[in-house]
């Protein structure tokens, strides 16, 4: 019966160490999807280009600057046009303190018309803290009027509650 409950308890210990590995894999790996195989709409004049920053929480403060509760963080990308496509030239991602943590892309991107793209930042990263944001250039048409915006979600005991942000120009 001992033998039984400590092959039972290696095998539960393997099974989730290996699940919080494949975890980091999925948090650490550039996304692939929607990939400009060519390039040369980067280099068209008729395109503007510009850059937004939308503040993000990987965690808040609960009752003390020591007790903080982890979220669940996901940046959406909507591009609003009925008849333009948008294109993403870059998704970076900052802690609190502004080092760079994670470029989301390699290659820019397109989003077809009403398309929308989602980049998750998992409850338990917490590279970016209270204070974590992504910083997105894009570029297109000049009628284009994409909305850049994060939800964070987490929970309190039997509570859970949920916020959003917006994302701002930059220069």
């Amino acid at each position: 019966m001992k033998h039984n409950l400590v092959i039972f308890s290696i095998l539960f210990l393997v099974v989730f160490s290996c699940n919080n590995a494949n975890l980091k894999e999925e948090r650490d790996s550039v996304s692939t999807e929607h990939e400009l195989e060519n390039k040369s709409a980067t280099a068209d004049s008729a395109y503007q280009t510009k850059k937004v920053y939308v503040p993000v929480y990987s965690d808040i403060y609960q009752r003390t600057r020591n007790d903080r509760t982890l979220l669940t963080s996901t940046l959406s990308i909507h591009n609003t046009s009925e008849t333009d496509t948008l294109f993403i030239s870059r998704i970076d991602y900052y802690n609190t303190q502004g080092k760079l943590v994670r470029n989301y892309i390699e290659k820019s991107i397109f989003l077809n018309t009403f398309e929308t793209i989602e980049y998750v930042v998992d409850e338990e990263d917490k590279t970016g803290g209270s204070g974590a944001n992504f910083v997105i250039e894009w570029y297109g048409s000049s009628k284009l009027n994409p909305i850049f915006q994060a939800v964070m979600i987490g929970g309190l005991g039997n509570k859970s509650f949920s916020f959003t942000t917006n994302g701002v120009e930059i220069e």
